[in-house]
């Protein structure tokens, strides 16, 4: 979870990504953001995310994209 908040970090300073629910919804992470993210999570954890993981509810939160990336490990 630590690697993911810096990657957080990195791509958009400044937030409280360990408590923020709404990364998403409040549009703290853009469509490039997004991508960037996509490829650093894809890069750190070696897993795939596919395109029909590119859903709010997998990213609004770093807790959720922990989850997410945990499933996907497990998949593999």
């Amino acid at each position: 979870m630590e690697e993911l908040l810096e990657i957080l970090e990195d791509i958009q300073p400044g937030v409280d990504y360990a408590n923020c629910k709404t990364l998403i919804d409040d549009h703290i992470l853009d469509s490039f953001g997004i991508l960037s993210l996509v490829s650093e999570i894809e890069d750190a954890f070696d897993i795939e995310v596919s395109p029909a993981e590119l859903v709010a509810e997998n990213f609004n939160s770093a807790e959720s994209l922990w989850k997410m990336i945990c499933r996907l490990k497990e998949e593999e």
